[in-house]
C-alpha cells in the first residue's frame, strides 16, 4: 500500500510547463470572473487603462514610471484578493455575522490603503518633476 505524504495535495497532480499552462488558464478565468462580477474591479481596470499609459507620458525616469504603473497594478492586485475574500465568506454563509462583515471590512480597507497608495506615489513624483 502506496502512502501519501499528509503535505501532499491529490488535486495537484500536475507538474512542469503542464501546470504553468493550466495555471495560466485559470488566471484568465480569474480575471473573466472579476471583471464581469466585480464593479469595483472593472472600475480599476478602467482607470489603469487610463493611468498606465500616462505614466509613461508624465514621467521622466524610468524609475519613476515603474513607480507609478507597480503603484495601479497593486490596486487590482488587491482587489482580486478582496474580492476573491468577498466570495469566499458569501459561499460559507450569507447570513450576517460579525466576522465575516469583519473580513469583508478589512478587504475594502486593504483596497483603501492600495488606492491611498497610487494617490502619495502619483504626488509624489509629479510634484517632485
Amino acid at each position: 500500500m502506496e502512502m501519501t505524504p499528509p503535505d501532499s495535495n491529490e488535486h495537484k497532480g500536475k507538474t512542469g510547463l503542464r501546470r504553468v499552462w493550466n495555471a495560466l488558464f485559470y488566471s484568465m478565468a480569474g480575471f473573466r470572473a472579476a471583471f464581469r462580477h466585480e464593479d469595483a474591479f472593472r472600475q480599476e481596470v478602467v482607470l489603469a487603462a487610463i493611468l498606465i499609459p500616462a505614466a509613461f507620458y508624465l514621467a521622466d525616469a524610468a524609475i519613476a514610471r515603474a513607480l507609478m504603473v507597480g503603484s495601479v497594478l497593486l490596486v487590482l492586485v488587491v482587489e482580486l484578493l478582496n474580492s476573491a475574500i468577498e466570495a469566499t465568506v458569501d459561499r460559507i454563509s450569507l447570513e450576517n455575522h460579525q466576522l465575516a462583515k469583519r473580513a469583508k471590512d478589512i478587504g475594502s480597507a486593504a483596497v483603501f490603503v492600495s488606492l491611498l497608495n497610487v494617490v502619495v506615489v502619483w504626488g509624489l513624483i509629479l510634484a517632485g518633476q
